[in-house]
C-alpha cells in the first residue's frame, strides 16, 4: 500500500468520533457499512455495551505498560474496524486506553473497513477481510507492524470451534465468553511483544 499518512490524516476518526458515529447511526436505525438488517443492528447495539464495559473495566497490566514506556518514537495507530464487529468491540477500547496512557507515544485513528476496501485487501487474514486490524505506522506513515484481527490463541480456537459449531450465534457466544474471561490480557501480551520487537 505504500504510505498510509493520507488515509490516517484525511479519513481517520478519533475514538470519540468513531463511537459517536456508531451511536448516531443506531439512532437512525443504521449501522456502519451497507447492511442495516435487524441482525446487524442487534450486533451493533450489543457492541456498544461491550465497548462501554471494556472502557470501564480494562486495566493495562505492568508488562504492557513497560513495553509502551520503552518506546522511543511516536507511533501512529491506524485501526480498520466496523461498528457491527464483535471482535472489534472487545479490542478497540484497549487502543484508546493505550493512547490515553501515553499520548506522547501514540496517535490513534479509525477507518471503516467497507469504505476502505483497498486498505483491508492489503491486510487480509487467511484470505478474508477480518477485523479489527491495527496498523502501526512510523512518523513518515510507513508500515512498521500489523496486528489483528484477534489474539493468536483465539484465532486458533475459533478455527476449531467452526469445525464443531455451525450456528453463528452459538459461535459468537463462545467467542465473547472467551473475551470476558480473558479481560484483554492476551491482547495486551501480544501487543507488548509487538512493541518490544519494534524497539529491537
Amino acid at each position: 500500500m505504500g504510505n498510509y499518512s493520507n488515509i490516517f490524516v484525511n479519513e481517520g476518526l478519533s475514538y470519540v468520533q468513531y463511537r459517536d458515529l456508531i451511536d448516531s447511526l443506531l439512532k437512525n436505525g443504521q449501522t456502519t457499512g451497507d447492511d442495516h438488517s435487524e441482525a446487524m443492528l442487534h450486533y451493533s447495539k450489543m457492541n456498544v455495551q461491550r465497548m462501554n464495559r471494556v472502557d470501564k473495566t480494562a486495566v493495562l497490566n505492568e508488562h504492557f505498560v513497560q513495553a509502551i514506556n520503552k518506546l522511543n518514537n511516536k507511533l501512529s495507530l491506524l485501526v480498520i474496524s466496523e461498528g457491527w464487529c464483535g471482535d472489534a468491540a472487545q479490542i478497540v477500547p484497549l487502543f484508546d486506553k493505550m493512547t490515553q496512557l501515553a499520548p506522547d507515544k501514540f496517535s490513534l485513528r479509525f477507518v471503516l473497513r467497507d469504505k476502505n476496501l483497498p486498505l483491508i485487501d492489503a491486510h487480509l487474514t487467511n484470505g478474508g477481510r477480518a477485523i479489527p486490524v491495527l496498523l502501526v505506522l512510523d512518523a513518515q506513515g510507513e508500515l512498521l507492524a500489523k496486528w489483528g484481527p484477534r489474539p493468536e490463541v483465539l484465532q486458533h480456537l475459533l478455527g476449531e470451534w467452526k469445525m464443531e459449531i455451525s450456528d453463528m450465534f452459538e459461535l459468537a457466544e463462545r467467542l465473547h465468553l472467551w473475551y470476558a474471561r480473558d479481560r484483554t490480557q492476551t491482547t495486551q501480551e501480544e501487543l507488548a511483544v509487538l512493541f518490544n520487537n519494534l524497539e529491537g
